[in-house]
């Protein structure tokens, strides 16, 4: 009910919005709500002066003993008390009267619900009502207005916030973009400096070990034509070499099997830096995965098991760099999975990789377990995986 003290002053909405605090999920509840309400008995001389005084007033709440009923926009109010004889017909009867003729589709939501949201069905309904204000339910007996423009307004704001912030992560992406790109030439050109050095001892290491044969062979027919000599003897003694002549052949070995797990490890940062590959080129899938192994072998090493079923794969047209950083970042997950449960008795910690040529003829892109698995990044199902994976081995 209305009361009479309360036609001669303002009415403040029962909240005011901030615009300047509005975010990309903000609500109505945010927005200025005006719950000024009167009871269908009332007179419509009340709303007038209502209006009058508060000239940012929407409309108004018309209720039955307290009960929501409907809502009177300021428009049609003003729209009726313009026909002919509207301020005698409607000023002095009571509101239901007006409402039998101003009755229109309301359009409720929610207070929790999204400006985004509101605005958008609000902008849905017919050119007649387009500027209607909407009905906000607080609570199940409260109901407060919204004015569009308000509403329209708030909607603005917000997509002005997204586009910035598109904006803001669309730059952050290509300065990320930018390091990714630095950062692959500056491997690229690491690589490229320790390949030649890296090459240039490889290559030299054959020749060394014909060379060291040789001269062993040399010194061998030096010691048959001089015979048994105490200096000699003494020389080889001195210098432990039959010791020496069984282990430089180790060293030649070692230095061969070092040579070549360096060479591997220049191919595999040189395949890696390609993050900034600006065209499609085809590419080893199996080589990308090695790569990757080998520049993660430092985690891998401490009591984890690498399984590796490859399938027949055709060389596929991608970014290997980029599609090397996927297979890190899978690897990884996996590998903070395992580390989780490792200590648990009879546990093997073991990560399978199995590769395949898959139809995707019947529009069956992605297997479903994987999907749930990796690109859902739940992680509690990537432990049970891994759990799985690795007690099969066992």
């Amino acid at each position: 009910m209305l009361n009479t003290s309360c036609v001669e002053r303002p009415v403040q909405p029962a909240s005011e919005a901030d615009s300047g605090e509005l975010r990309l999920d903000s609500t109505l509840q945010e927005l200025s709500l005006y719950d000024f309400q009167v009871e269908a008995t009332d007179f419509g001389i009340k709303i007038s002066q209502m209006l009058e005084t508060n000239p940012l007033l929407p409309g108004v709440i018309l209720t039955n003993q307290g009960k929501f009923v409907g809502m009177i926009s300021r428009r049609r109010f003003l729209e009726f008390l313009s026909r002919p004889f509207g301020r005698e017909l409607f000023l002095k009867r009571p509101v239901k009267a007006l409402y039998r003729f101003a009755e229109i589709e309301t359009l409720i939501f929610p207070s929790n619900t999204l400006i985004v949201d509101a605005a958008r069905k609000s902008l849905q309904r017919s050119k007649e009502l387009l500027y209607e204000p909407i009905v906000v339910q607080v609570s199940p007996q409260t109901y407060t207005l919204v004015d569009v423009r308000e509403l329209l307004v708030a909607q603005s704001n917000i997509h002005e916030l997204a586009t910035k912030l598109l904006r803001q992560r669309t730059q952050s992406q290509l300065i990320q973009t930018e390091k990714l790109a630095s950062l692959g030439q500056m491997v690229a050109g690491v690589a490229h400096e320790i390949r030649n050095p890296v090459t240039c001892i490889s290559g030299n290491l054959g020749f060394l070990s014909n060379y060291s044969k040789d001269i062993m062979e040399l010194l061998s027919a030096y010691e048959q034509i001089v015979g048994p000599s105490e200096k000699i003897d003494a020389l080889k003694a001195n210098i432990e070499f039959d010791f020496l002549q069984e282990d430089w052949v180790e060293i030649i070995k070692s230095m061969k099997a070092s040579s070549e797990r360096l060479r591997e490890l220049v191919t595999s940062l040189h395949t890696f830096s390609h993050m900034d590959e600006t065209h499609l080129k085809e590419a080893n899938l199996h080589e990308c995965i090695d790569s990757t192994l080998l520049i993660m072998k430092s985690r891998l090493k401490y009591g984890f098991k690498v399984v590796k079923n490859y399938g027949d794969l055709p060389l596929v047209k991608c970014y290997s760099g980029q599609l090397s950083q996927v297979f890190m970042n899978i690897v990884s997950n996996a590998i903070d999975a395992l580390e989780e449960v490792k200590g648990e008795t009879g546990f093997v910690a073991a990560i399978t990789i199995e590769t395949e040529v898959i139809d995707t003829s019947d529009g069956d892109f992605v297997n479903s377990e994987l999907l749930q698995n990796y690109v859902l990044g739940d992680r509690q199902n990537a432990k049970v995986r891994a759990a799985q994976l690795s007690r099969r081995e066992s």
